[in-house]
């Protein structure tokens, strides 16, 4: 302390002619030599994730700070902070001369020790611990009080007399007032006045400001919750300082000292953990930012933009679509069900792609047991984004052969012949005009299975698509060139989520790839999608065959104002707007007749899928106005398991497929939502030329959507199955087959789906 006392009294505090010698030149020379400033960093603040109402999602930081003007501070609170700190702040020019000699004195003649900084000292020190961790020095090796030596303090010195000539009193108390940690994460005047008093900083009373004045010097161990007959004695030292230097007079000084703590605490906690809803979408928007470089050049600068550098991050996301997407998905299959099935359904916008709604049944927390209510996996999207990467299709997929028989100049109403367990044997030559044979073949051979018996051997593309029949896709795929086909799911958006090698390149690849063609089975649903990913793709016929890429962020701000670049609305036509209507006139049909059945009045289309075993169910349906998948199964260690006998929400089931849970799922969905965005016209399908006389079909014409106007005239049977047809989904080194397990057919009474096709 003498030392240190000389130091600065030679180079600053006092005439030199006061220490004349050696010593003061010496003294004087040390203190010239050391900076009189140095690089601040911004100010660490939090960041907010935003919904499209302008609503919070969640907050991040790593420090919990809301940077305020002083006059946004109660005048009494700058009192507090001056009288218990430095009460001769508006006196000295950053050093306090009679204060160093005062703690020196007790320092040396009592066993408590007294601290001598200014309110300027202790902004530069607050200044350099921030500039410190900003530049990834650890907390442990910061210079904070009881760890200085004499270098430090002299530094620290310095700098205050640098700060005083370049800022005003006020602009410093207003600094060391946003920087001062109070407790925990919790630091400036405004964050800790919310988090004890559950009031804005320029609403602080007198006793609220003295015992938060208080806290300052030993933040968690006058911590009022912890330690509240601690904290209320400080607070009353704080309140003596007051009445000692003015700033209150006996009377406040009486009434106050008599009152207690008056606690109102709230907290702000930090992450997408702590959201009250749309966790997984928080967690999908936090690794956007994280991966993306326009937000630093590491992962770890990324993180520390995130936490620190005060990001106001407008999404997508609709709050009303959002909370009815978990409820529904919650009602559907509870959290904690046994069973651990995972329910989700995501919503995109036509038309902009925006993602309007992410949930599911879960709870984003980290999985205790191998089984429970919790996990950190989005089932919407890709492992890369926090997903379980992705489901098999099954018969959701069937749509993209239809579209590129559609393309290929062909239409609805022709007639395919399909006859159940037909065998395409290993000579059969798939044309692949991508690959380099110009065809892919199926070792062994393959026998693509219906589920059930009973469906024509015969008939039009609407019957087959209409009825989910496996033989009619394998058929059509068949006859077209199957790179069309992986094509048409490339346009849309798709990529297969089990397959990173990348087969135009001919080399492995760390990205999954877009769908091969080399493997037939992705016909009927063999690939691995997202739940996003196909929402997104169906958009693509809602928009009139105008696909757009989904994205979740409209602007990136942070506290400077400095904006950071989004995904803008990224649309392209994929296909002809006729194309969209005719692939809408059988799912309209699909959509109104075997799933909502009535219940939705509006045009709505989509397609349903089930995978073999039923371990991904799907519904994928569309408005005008949004396209959501509804998707439900395993997503654990048992992913590959059957859900047929498996207790489920109180109920056993011999038979399940999509209109067990996914399509009703997204029917009780869209009742509570479909009308939030338009529902127009999904366009009108080309119709079948008249038929000619001729004798009675075997089967019989089905009739359009009854609940459309704009529906095709189709020449499909409407017959009702109990059944679905399952995909095949084996494939594996570049051959597809079908594994030929077949489902029961007999159906349990009890069963509420009869009319769900897949």
């Amino acid at each position: 302390m003498s030392a240190l006392c000389g130091v600065l009294a030679a180079g600053l505090m006092v005439p030199v002619a006061s220490f004349a010698g050696s010593g003061a030149k010496a003294g004087s020379e040390i203190f010239d030599a050391l900076p009189a400033s140095f690089k601040e960093e911004p100010i660490a603040e939090p960041s907010k994730i935003l919904a499209s109402d302008g609503s919070t999602i969640a907050t991040f930081y790593s420090e919990n700070r809301q940077p305020v003007k002083l006059d946004d501070i109660s005048p009494i609170m700058r009192k507090a902070i001056v009288s218990i700190e430095d009460e001769r702040f508006y006196e000295h020019n950053g050093i306090d001369v009679r204060g160093i000699a005062r703690a020196a004195m007790n320092n040396f003649t009592s066993s408590s020790q007294q601290g001598a900084s200014t309110l300027t000292q202790q902004y530069v020190n607050n200044l350099l611990i921030n500039s410190d961790v900003a530049n990834g020095v650890d907390r442990s090796q910061l210079t904070i009080s009881g760890t200085k030596d004499i270098a430090d303090k002299a530094r620290e010195a310095k700098l205050a007399i640098s700060i005083e000539k370049e800022m005003s009193k006020d602009e410093i108390l207003e600094g060391y007032l946003n920087l001062v940690l109070f407790s925990g994460r919790n630091y400036g005047i405004q964050a800790a006045a919310q988090r004890f008093y559950s009031v804005d900083a320029k609403d602080l009373n007198l006793q609220q400001s003295a015992m938060l004045a208080g806290m300052v010097q030993l933040p968690n161990g006058y911590n009022p919750e912890k330690y509240p007959e601690r904290s209320l004695k400080r607070r009353n030292t704080v309140l003596a300082a007051m009445l000692r230097t003015g700033s209150i007079d006996q009377a406040a000084y009486d009434k106050a000292v008599k009152s207690g703590l008056g606690l109102k605490p709230s907290e702000t906690k930090s992450g997408c953990i702590a959201a009250d809803s749309a966790n997984y979408f928080c967690d999908y928007v936090t690794k956007l930012i994280t991966s993306d470089d326009a937000y630093g050049k590491t992962k770890k600068d990324r993180e520390n933009l995130l936490y620190r550098g005060g990001l106001t991050i407008k999404t997508t996301l609709d709050p009303r679509l959002q909370k009815a997407a978990e409820k529904q998905t919650n009602l559907m299959i509870p959290a904690n069900d046994p069973s651990n099935i995972g329910a989700a359904i995501v919503t995109v916008e036509p038309g902009t792609g925006n993602i309007l709604a992410m949930g599911q049944n879960k709870n984003y927390a980290p999985t205790t047991k191998d089984k429970g209510p919790n996990t950190m996996y989005n089932f919407a999207v890709e492992s890369a984004m926090g997903g379980a990467g992705g489901f098999q299709g099954g018969s959701t997929m069937k749509p993209y052969t239809t579209m590129a028989w559609l393309e290929s100049g062909r239409n609805m109403w022709e007639t395919i012949n399909a006859p159940r367990n037909k065998t395409y044997p290993a000579s059969f030559r798939w044309k692949a005009s991508c690959l380099p044979r110009g065809y892919t073949t199926v070792g062994g051979g393959w026998t693509p299975a219906n589920a059930v018996d009973g469906w024509a051997s015969s008939g039009t593309v609407d019957y087959g698509l209409f009825n989910s029949v496996n033989s009619f896709t394998v058929s059509e795929a068949s006859q077209l060139d199957l790179c069309d086909i992986a094509g048409a799911t490339e346009r849309l958006g798709l990529v297969d989520y089990d397959q990173y090698y990348d087969w135009k390149k001919g080399k492995d690849s760390t990205k999954a790839q877009p769908i091969n063609p080399a493997n037939p089975s992705f016909v009927i649903g063999s690939a691995r999608i997202t739940p996003l990913a196909q929402a997104t793709a169906f958009a693509t016929w809602a928009n009139d065959g105008e696909f757009c890429e989904n994205r979740a962020l409209t602007s990136v701000t942070d506290s400077s104002g400095n904006k950071y670049k989004v995904k803008p609305v990224k649309c392209e036509q994929v296909m002809s707007p006729q194309v969209a209507a005719d692939m809408n006139g059988t799912l309209k049909k699909i959509a109104s007749q075997k799933v909502a059945k009535g219940q939705i009045g509006y045009p709505i289309a989509g397609k349903t899928g089930t995978n073999n075993g039923a371990n991904s169910t799907w519904f994928v349906g569309y408005t005008t106005g949004m396209a959501s998948a509804a998707w439900v199964g395993r997503y654990d260690k048992d992913q590959m398991k059957a859900t047929q006998g498996v207790t489920v929400n109180g109920i056993a089931r011999r038979w399940v497929d999509s209109g067990t849970w996914a399509a009703p799922l997204w029917t009780n969905y869209m009742k509570s939502v479909g009308t939030l965005y338009p529902a127009n016209s999904l366009g009108r399908a080309t119709q079948a030329p008249k038929p000619k006389l001729e004798p009675k079909q075997e089967e019989s014409n089905s009739n359009d959507d009854s609940s459309n106007d704009d529906s095709s005239n189709d020449d499909s049977s409407n017959r009702k199955s109990s059944n679905r047809d399952s995909s095949n989904d084996d494939s594996s080194g570049g051959n597809s087959k079908s594994d030929n397990e077949k489902p029961a057919k007999e159906k349990p009474a009890k069963e509420d789906s009869s009319d769900n096709d897949d």
